[in-house]
C-alpha cells in the first residue's frame, strides 16, 4: 500500500511577494526568544472586539454626562445655599458656621459667600477688601468707584478681666450715619490707653473722625484722618475699623444713606 506523500502547505502571500508571517516578524524567530507580533491599527481592533469597544465608548459617554450633571448640581446647589445664607438670620447665620468642622474651611466659604453676594446686591451698596486693602461703590457688580483703604490691625483692649479683641470687620453691616467734621464722636476710653495719653473728662471730641466719617452698625466707622486728636496719627488705624481719604468719602456720601449695605469680606 502506498502511503501518500506530505502535502506542503503554501505560506500566505502578498501582492509584493512577502508572506504574512514575514510581515509579522521583525527578525527570524528562534526557540527561546518570544515571538513578535506587529500592532494592529484600530479599525482591525475595532473590527476584532467589537464588544469591548463599545463597552469603552458606553463608559466614556456615562463619565462625560456624570461629570455634567455634577456641575450642573453644583451650580445649583452655590445659588441655593446663597438664598438660603440670605434668609437667615445672623444666629441661624452663626450656628450654621459652627457646623462647619475646619475653620479656615468657614472662612473661606463665608469670604466668597459675601463676595458672591455684594456683586449681586440689586441696591448700591459698600464691599471692603480686607485682603486688598480696598473699598468699592457698586451695584449689582457695576463698579462706581474704587478706593484705597487701611485696615485697623487686630488687638487686645481693656484691661483683665474686662477684655475685648478687636479684629477686622467680616460679613454684612449697614450705613447708621453719615458725619462730617463738626460731629462730636465720643473716643472710647482704650484708645487713650493705647495711645499712652491720658484719658480726658469729655471724650467727646469734635472732628475726632475727621472731615468725613460713615457710621455703621456694631460700632464699626470708616474713617478719614482728623487733623487733631488720638486718631490724627498717620501711622495709627483704628483697631476693628477703616480709614479712608476725606476725598474719597466727600465723593460717595451722596449716594449714601442709612441702610446702605456694607460688605467686609
Amino acid at each position: 500500500m502506498a502511503i501518500p506523500s506530505r502535502v506542503e502547505t503554501p505560506p500566505d502571500s502578498t501582492p509584493g511577494g512577502a508572506s504574512t508571517t514575514e510581515e509579522r516578524r521583525q527578525t527570524p524567530w528562534a526557540p527561546g526568544r518570544p515571538r513578535e507580533r506587529r500592532r494592529p491599527r484600530w479599525g482591525e481592533f475595532r473590527d476584532a472586539y467589537p464588544r469591548i469597544v463599545t463597552a469603552a465608548a458606553i463608559g466614556m459617554v456615562a463619565l462625560l454626562a456624570f461629570d455634567a450633571a455634577l456641575l450642573v448640581e453644583r451650580t445649583r446647589w452655590n445659588r441655593e445655599l446663597r438664598r438660603m445664607r440670605g434668609a437667615m438670620t445672623q444666629f441661624e447665620r452663626r450656628r450654621a458656621d459652627a457646623l462647619v468642622d475646619s475653620a479656615e474651611d468657614r472662612t473661606a466659604l463665608m469670604i466668597e459667600l459675601l463676595r458672591r453676594q455684594a456683586l449681586g446686591e440689586a441696591k448700591l451698596n459698600l464691599s471692603v477688601d480686607i485682603d486688598h486693602q480696598k473699598m468699592e461703590l457698586q451695584r449689582e457688580g457695576a463698579q462706581l468707584r474704587e478706593m484705597k483703604v487701611r485696615l485697623g490691625p487686630e488687638q487686645t483692649v481693656g484691661t483683665p478681666p474686662d477684655v475685648v479683641k478687636l479684629v477686622p470687620p467680616r460679613g454684612r453691616r449697614t450705613v447708621t450715619r453719615l458725619v462730617d467734621g463738626s460731629y462730636r464722636w465720643e473716643v472710647p476710653e482704650w484708645v487713650y490707653t493705647a495711645r499712652g495719653s491720658p484719658v480726658p473728662a469729655d471724650r467727646r471730641v469734635e472732628g475726632a473722625l475727621g472731615p468725613s466719617a460713615i457710621l455703621l452698625d456694631g460700632g464699626v466707622v470708616i474713617y478719614s484722618r482728623p487733623e487733631h486728636g488720638p486718631l490724627a496719627d498717620a501711622d495709627w488705624v483704628l483697631p476693628g475699623s477703616v480709614r479712608a481719604q476725606a476725598a474719597d468719602l466727600d465723593a460717595i456720601a451722596e449716594n449714601l444713606q442709612p441702610g446702605v449695605p456694607v460688605y467686609f469680606y
